[in-house]
């Protein structure tokens, strides 16, 4: 079984760890403060890859009453089963916010997860990162960006460098006064200096 420890010690360590590389770092982290990196532990894979789509490209707000709209028509209360989100017909996913797309992706997570293809909670905790990403970006409209908020929050992963992430990047162009944040490559190149702290650079780098 693979699991972080996420305890606030841990991420005082991973912080000193981090602002032992340079002094950018140092500064960065001591305007910052502690670490407060929370996850949502005990959320299926299913449905964390369902609230991850209906987040993508909206702002947090908007997202939430999507979802709060989509919640509304299973009154018992508790995230619907997938078997239960493939009986909500597309006219009824339009209604409430989701685009045609992301409805595609909504009911393609669900199948897959009746079949199997998308792990529970308890399989996936076993799985390393890579053969999680590997199976899920194989779904439609399922990105690697997505599966490791995936990784990150609901399955507590400690080295974790989202770097197609607009923030991360960005972040680090700030924390290092560049004129031009670096690529996805190029992020990834460098992040390989923070593992095996990179969910908590992750964090620091978005608070930038």
């Amino acid at each position: 079984m693979i699991l972080a420890d996420l305890s606030p010690q841990a991420f005082d360590d991973a912080a000193a760890w981090l602002a032992g590389q340079d002094p950018d770092w140092a500064r960065h982290i001591a305007a910052v403060g502690p670490c407060l990196h929370r996850a949502t532990p005990g959320r299926e894979p299913y449905e964390a890859l369902v609230r991850a789509i209906a987040y993508q490209q909206l702002h947090a707000r908007a997202a939430e009453a999507i979802l709060g709209r989509l919640l509304a028509l299973f009154p018992e209360g508790a995230f619907p089963s997938p078997e239960q989100l493939l009986t909500v017909t597309p006219e009824a996913m339009r209604a409430c916010g989701l685009s045609a797309s992301k409805i595609a992706t909504v009911h393609g997570i669900a199948q897959a997860r009746v079949a199997g293809v998308v792990p529970s909670r308890d399989e996936a905790l076993h799985m390393s990162d890579a053969a999680l990403v590997e199976r899920l970006v194989a779904l439609r409209g399922v990105g690697r960006w997505t599966v490791e908020m995936l990784l990150i929050y609901s399955l507590e992963r400690s080295d974790i460098l989202p770097v197609d992430d607009f923030g991360v990047r960005e972040g680090y162009r700030r924390m290092k006064g560049l004129d031009k944040a670096p690529t996805p490559a190029q992020m990834r190149v460098l992040g390989g200096a923070w593992s095996p702290h990179r969910t908590v650079a992750a964090w620091y780098l978005w608070r930038a």
